[in-house]
C-alpha cells in the first residue's frame, strides 16, 4: 500500500468514525428526546383513571393458584388525584431524615423512604440552584421511593402493612448517629417492627421484624422494592444506559430500558438467585435495594398501566416462618444518592455485595475507562482541576506511546526515502498490479519499512478516545466540573456559539430543524479545529487532488462534529493534537526529516514553496 493510498484510507476511517459517532452519540439521542417530549406531552394530556392510574392497575401479587407462594412484591396504588410535591408530603405524618449527604423524610404511612434530597449536588451550575431531589412521595407529580416489610402467603389471614398502614416512631429525626423504629401492631397478635439507620453517606440500612404473639405459626415473605411513576427524562445517548438495573445471583448484570420492558412477557422480566442488588439507574444517580447477600430471592423488573407506566423493581425472598411466641427478622440495605466512583466502590468491598461497581457503566472499553478514571482523580486530588488532570494524563499517554510514535514517524520519513524507488517500480509493471505489489514488499522489506506504521499513533487514539468521553459523560465526578474561564462544566459542550456571535445575538440556531445540530460551534472547538488543521499541515500535501480535498476538508468537519460533545473532550482532543504536533516535529528533525509546516502554509496562501 503506497503512502497515498494510506492516507486516503486513514482519512475516509477516521470522517466515518466520526460521523458514526456523532449520530450514535448526539443525533440519534437527540431525535429520541425529542420523541419522548412528545409522548409526554401525550400523556399528560390524557385522562387519568379513577384511581389515579391509567389503564391497568399496578402490578399485583395475585399468585396463580390459592395457597401459593406470592409472585412478587406488592405495589401500592396512587393516589386518586395528583398533589403538589409539598401537600403530597403533608399528606403523612413524617420523621425528618438529616445527613451529611442527604436530607428528607420517611413517611408514616406506609413506612416509605420516600422523601429524599441531595445536599452536595444541584440541577445547574448557576449559583442558588435548587438542589437534586430524589424521591419523591406518592401523589407527587414524579413519585419515586423505595419500601420494604413482610408479605403473607395469598389467602391468608394475616394482616401486614400496607401502603396506608400508620406506624408509630419513637423519635422525629433520623440521623447517623440515631437511628428511627416503627412500630405497628396489626391486633391479631403479629407486632411488626422496623429499625432505620443511616450512614453519612448515602445507604440505609433496614431491618423489618415480626414478632407472633399468637397461638397460630405465621408464614411470610420479605420483600424490597423501589418504584417510581411515569417514565422518566433520561438522558437519550446510548452510549449510557438508564432504567433497570441489577445483578441477582450469579447472573451478568441486567440492565433493560423503559422502553425494552414493554417488550418482555407481561412487560416483566424475573430472574432468581442469591445475593445481589437491583432497581434504577439515572445518569448520575441511583436508587437499588440490597438483600443480605447470603439469601436467595427471586428478582423481578416490571411495567404496569396503559397511558402513564408504573415502573418497579423488586425482589422477595424465600417464606419464613414465625411459631408462636417467637420473632423473625430480615435486614435490608437500601442505596439512594450519588453514583460516586469512590462510594459505590466502598459499599461493594465493605458490605461484600455481588458486582456492586457496576452500578456504574464503563462501557466496553472498561479495562481502560476504570484505570484512565483513577488515574486523572489521582491526578485531580494534586491540581484541584479535572480540567488540568485530563492534560497532564493526555502528556502521560503521549510519554507512553512515544517509542511507538516515534518509530512511526522514521517508518514515514523511510517511506519518502524511498518514493523515487516505488515510482520505478510503477513504471517498470504498469499494467501488472500484482508484479508491483511484489516488488513494492520486496523495497519495503529491503530498506525496513512498515507500510502502515503510521496508522499506529491514530488506532491507539481510538479506544482512549472513547474511553476518556466515556469517563467525561459518565462519572459523577466530571458532572458540573469546572475549568478555566467560561467552561463552567466539562461534561457539557462548550456554552459559547460563533452563530450567536457568542452571546451577543439572542438567538439559539442548535434549535433549528435539520441543520441546528451542527450550529453548537464554540470556542473550543474553534480551537480544536486550528490545531487539527496545523497537525495537519505538518505533513507533505498528497499529491492526488481528491486525497488533497479531503484532507482540507477534514478539519471543519470535526470541528462541526465535535462541537456538540462535551467541553473536557474538545480540550482533551485540542491539547492531543497540540503534543502531536510538537511531538511529531521533534522526531521529525532529529530524524533529518522536512518539516513541511511552513510550505504548505505558503503554497496555500498563493506564495509557492520556496526552491
Amino acid at each position: 500500500m503506497s503512502e497515498d493510498q494510506k492516507n486516503l484510507f486513514l482519512a475516509m476511517g477516521l470522517s466515518l468514525l466520526v460521523i458514526v459517532g456523532w449520530q450514535y452519540f448526539y443525533a440519534s439521542p437527540k431525535l429520541e428526546r425529542a420523541r419522548e417530549t412528545v409522548a409526554q406531552t401525550q400523556n399528560q394530556s390524557a385522562p387519568a383513571a379513577p384511581n389515579g392510574q391509567s389503564g391497568a392497575s399496578p402490578v399485583a401479587a395475585t399468585p396463580q393458584t390459592p395457597g401459593a407462594a406470592p409472585s412478587a412484591a406488592p405495589v401500592s396504588a396512587q393516589p386518586a388525584a395528583e398533589m403538589t410535591r409539598d401537600a403530597a408530603l403533608a399528606a403523612s405524618p413524617r420523621v425528618r431524615i438529616d445527613a451529611p449527604d442527604v436530607a428528607g423524610s420517611i413517611a408514616l404511612t406506609g413506612g416509605r423512604i420516600d422523601d429524599l434530597m441531595l445536599k452536595h449536588y444541584r440541577e445547574t451550575v448557576e449559583p442558588g440552584s435548587p438542589n437534586i431531589v430524589l424521591l419523591s412521595p406518592a401523589g407527587a407529580p414524579e413519585p419515586y421511593y423505595t419500601e420494604t416489610g413482610f408479605v403473607s402467603q395469598p389467602g391468608a389471614p394475616v394482616a401486614t402493612p400496607t401502603a396506608t398502614t400508620v406506624w408509630k416512631a419513637d423519635a422525629d429525626a433520623l440521623t447517623p448517629a440515631r437511628p428511627v423504629t416503627l412500630t405497628w401492631d396489626n391486633g391479631a397478635g403479629a407486632v411488626f417492627t422496623r429499625v432505620i439507620s443511616i450512614d453519612d453517606q448515602y445507604m440505609f440500612t433496614v431491618k423489618d421484624s415480626v414478632e407472633n404473639k399468637s397461638g397460630q405459626p405465621l408464614t411470610l415473605f420479605p420483600y424490597a422494592l423501589t418504584a417510581r411513576r411515569g417514565k422518566p427524562k433520561t438522558s437519550g445517548y446510548a452510549v449510557l444506559h438508564e432504567g433497570f438495573l441489577g445483578v441477582i445471583g450469579s447472573s451478568r448484570v441486567q440492565e433493560i430500558t423503559y422502553d425494552a420492558i414493554e417488550k418482555e412477557t407481561s412487560a416483566t422480566r424475573i430472574l432468581d438467585g442469591e445475593g445481589g442488588w437491583l432497581g434504577f439507574t439515572d445518569k448520575y444517580w441511583a436508587v437499588t435495594v440490597i438483600p443480605e447477600q447470603n439469601k436467595k430471592f427471586k428478582g423481578r423488573f416490571s411495567s404496569a398501566g396503559a397511558t402513564v407506566k408504573t415502573y418497579q423493581s423488586d425482589l422477595l425472598e424465600d417464606a419464613v416462618t414465625v411459631a408462636p411466641g417467637e420473632s423473625v427478622a430480615a435486614t435490608t440495605h437500601v442505596f439512594a444518592g450519588a453514583k460516586e466512583v469512590r462510594i459505590i466502590n466502598g459499599y461493594g468491598r465493605d458490605l461484600g455485595i455481588k458486582n456492586f461497581e457496576l452500578m456504574i457503566d464503563w462501557g466496553w472499553f472498561w479495562f481502560i475507562t476504570q484505570p484512565m478514571f483513577q488515574l486523572i482523580d489521582f491526578i485531580f486530588k494534586f491540581v484541584g482541576n479535572f480540567g488540568v488532570a485530563i492534560l497532564i494524563v493526555t502528556v502521560l499517554v503521549k510519554a507512553a506511546f512515544f517509542p511507538l510514535a516515534n518509530k512511526s514517524y522514521r517508518s514515514m520519513a523511510k517511506m519518502k526515502a524511498i518514493q523515487p524507488q516505488m515510482a520505478v517500480i510503477k513504471e517498470r509493471f504498469p499494467d501488472d498490479k500484482q508484479k508491483q505489489q511484489q516488488e513494492m514488499m520486496e523495497l519495503y522489506k529491503r530498506e525496513g519499512v512498515n507500510p502502515v506504521a503510521g496508522c499506529l499513533p491514530v488506532a491507539i487514539q481510538i479506544p482512549v478516545f472513547f474511553a476518556l468521553y466515556k469517563v467525561i459523560f459518565i462519572t459523577i465526578e466530571m458532572r458540573q466540573a469546572p475549568f478555566f474561564g467560561w467552561i463552567k462544566d466539562l461534561s457539557s459542550p462548550d456554552p459559547t456559539n460563533i452563530f450567536t456571535l457568542f452571546g451577543l445575538i439572542p438567538l439559539d440556531p442548535t434549535q433549528l430543524p435539520v441543520f441546528g445540530s451542527f450550529l453548537h460551534l464554540g470556542i473550543w472547538p474553534l480551537i480544536m479545529g486550528v490545531s487539527m488543521f496545523v497537525q495537519m499541515k505538518m505533513n507533505p500535501e498528497p499529491p492526488d487532488p481528491v486525497q488533497k480535498q479531503m484532507f482540507a476538508w477534514m478539519p471543519v468537519i470535526f470541528t462541526f462534529m465535535l462541537g456538540a460533545f462535551p467541553a473536557g473532550l474538545v480540550i482533551y482532543w485540542t491539547w492531543n493534537n497540540t503534543l502531536s504536533v510538537l511531538q511529531q516535529g521533534l522526531i521529525m528533525k532529529k530524524a533529518g526529516m522536512k518539516i513541511e509546516l511552513f510550505d504548505n502554509f505558503r503554497k496555500m496562501f498563493g506564495r509557492g514553496a520556496k526552491a
